[in-house]
């Protein structure tokens, strides 16, 4: 009789060991279902934006999505909480072209033209998500975080390290290559927004403007240092860089 109203006591720990462990997946299996869905809205956010430009609503992206605006509403707070997300998506896009360009092991002048290309080709792709980011009007969150500026930080903080990097290989003084890479950043994003407006010439051939013209500032100032620089062969030592909001540039020979 002891052993059987003690085996009942063993399997009724036992019991709730197994619900605790069942609720734990389950509100393991609940957030990642509200991280899926929340992703999903922010794909149908990107489509929305292709056909209604950057003043579409909460019930265009509802529509594009197939649900209503309540059920979007639980997954974002408000229009401005989807921006948000649509900005960072649109870094995460940019920063996945963008890495592999700047790294690559190629020639000074094709390494270049490969990254301006890179961005030049995301802005093509989704010229309303640009749009909206830059001059959407997002006052209530975006005054507290502004992605486009955000990135415009981050890449140029980025670059300046691996032209700073450049520089003291050389045997040049670094201290340029701040104001380089913020000068550099600057003409890229203007040139893009003009680009995007005016489209008077194909991504191809304002790419390779933009490419000569900074080469040109490159040779001229390296020359002036008695630097000569072959634009078409690569350098004994390829810096790396990453790029991302939370983590620094990192350089590698």
């Amino acid at each position: 009789m002891i052993d059987r109203v003690k085996r009942p006591s063993k399997q009724s720990a036992s019991a709730k060991s197994t619900e605790a462990a069942t609720g734990d997946a389950r509100r393991d299996r609940w957030r990642k279902h509200r991280i899926a869905r929340r992703a999903e809205f922010v794909e149908a956010a990107l489509r929305a934006l292709d056909t209604h430009g950057p003043d579409l609503g909460m019930e265009d992206v509802a529509a594009e999505a197939g649900v209503t605006k309540p059920v979007l509403y639980r997954h974002f707070d408000d229009k401005a909480d989807l921006y948000l997300a649509l900005g960072q998506r649109g870094t995460e896009i940019l920063f996945q072209r963008l890495i592999p360009a700047i790294n690559a092991e190629l020639a000074p002048v094709p390494r270049i033209r490969m990254a301006l290309d890179a961005f030049f080709t995301v802005i093509e792709e989704h010229p309303n998500l640009y749009r909206l980011l830059a001059h959407g009007g997002l006052q209530e969150k975006l005054a507290q975080s502004d992605v486009v500026a955000e990135d415009k930080q981050v890449i140029a903080t980025a670059l300046t390290a691996l032209l700073g990097d450049y520089m003291r290989m050389f045997s040049m003084d670094s201290g340029a290559a701040e104001p380089w890479a913020h000068g550099i950043v600057g003409m890229v994003q203007n040139t893009g927004e003009w680009w995007l407006d005016r489209r008077s010439m194909s991504r191809d051939s304002v790419v390779e403007y933009l490419t000569q013209i900074i080469w040109a500032a490159i040779d001229g100032l390296t020359r002036q240092q008695g630097v000569a620089i072959d634009p078409n062969l690569p350098l004994e030592e390829n810096k790396v860089v990453r790029l991302g909001r939370d983590q620094e540039q990192t350089d590698a020979g």
